[in-house]
This record gives C-alpha cells, sequence and structure tokens, in this order.
C-alpha cells in the first residue's frame, strides 16, 4: 500500500464516491483515497495518516459543510501541515471566500460544482508537482 495519500472533503458521500472513483482512475494504485464526511472526521484520518506515517499530498475540500466551511478547516491544515495542497470544491462559495482561502490556507486551486472530471484530474496532478516541488525545496 501507498504511503502517500489525497483526502477528500465532503457532506455529500455522492460526491466522496465519485471524486474517489475519478481520481482513483487516472492515478490507480500509486496513491491511498481517503474519504471523510465533515471536518471533524478529516482531522481523524489526517491523525491516524500520521501515525502510519503516511504523507497526505492534497486534500480536495468542499466549502459549505456542517460545522466548518472548508476555507477555514484548509487553513487550519496549512497552519499545521504546510507543505499539504489544498483545493476548494464548491457550488456554494463566493469570492471573498475563495480570496479568504488563497490568503489563509494557501488555496492551489478552486474547482466549481458540478466539476468536469478532466479538470479535476489536471488540478491534482499539477497539484501533485507543487507538492514534489516544495518537498524538494
Amino acid at each position: 500500500m501507498s504511503n502517500q495519500a489525497i483526502l477528500c472533503v465532503d457532506d455529500e458521500r455522492i460526491v466522496l464516491l465519485s471524486l474517489r472513483d475519478q481520481i482513483t482512475k487516472y492515478f490507480g494504485d500509486r496513491y491511498r483515497y481517503e474519504l471523510a464526511e465533515s471536518v471533524d472526521e478529516a482531522w481523524e484520518v489526517i491523525d491516524e495518516l500520521c501515525l502510519d506515517e503516511i504523507d497526505i499530498l492534497i486534500i480536495v475540500s468542499d466549502w459549505l459543510m456542517p460545522g466548518m466551511r472548508g476555507d477555514q478547516f484548509l487553513a487550519q491544515v496549512h497552519q499545521r501541515f504546510p507543505k499539504i495542497v489544498t483545493v476548494l470544491l464548491s457550488g456554494q462559495a463566493d469570492e471573498t471566500a475563495i480570496d479568504n482561502a488563497r490568503q489563509v490556507a494557501n488555496l492551489y486551486a478552486y474547482i466549481p460544482k458540478p466539476w468536469e472530471e478532466q479538470t479535476l484530474i489536471n488540478v491534482i496532478r499539477s497539484g501533485l508537482e507543487q507538492f514534489d516541488e516544495q518537498f524538494n525545496e
């Protein structure tokens, strides 16, 4: 099993399954694919991966979720793990929220819902390249 992971966070299970299926179709078994239906669950997954010494490369997060917005979550992720590439996925986020995420979460990309599969794959692929560049600094 890979020691590198991509985490998707969304409160809609069907969205998570679609993300996982599309990403897996392109990247195969090169990475672990983790899913979380809430920010709390995402932190549990992050903690477990850290304990298992699995590197989280990218987090794709919805913006509008119960409990905490995606830009706030990604800001917290960036504070603890500045090299993780953050992607915001939403049909609800306004420009202010996206700009906020760029400033406080070092947002790598914003993908509007509904997304195009190729757009998602291109963002993930270039995000992985970005992670490699940061890691090799």
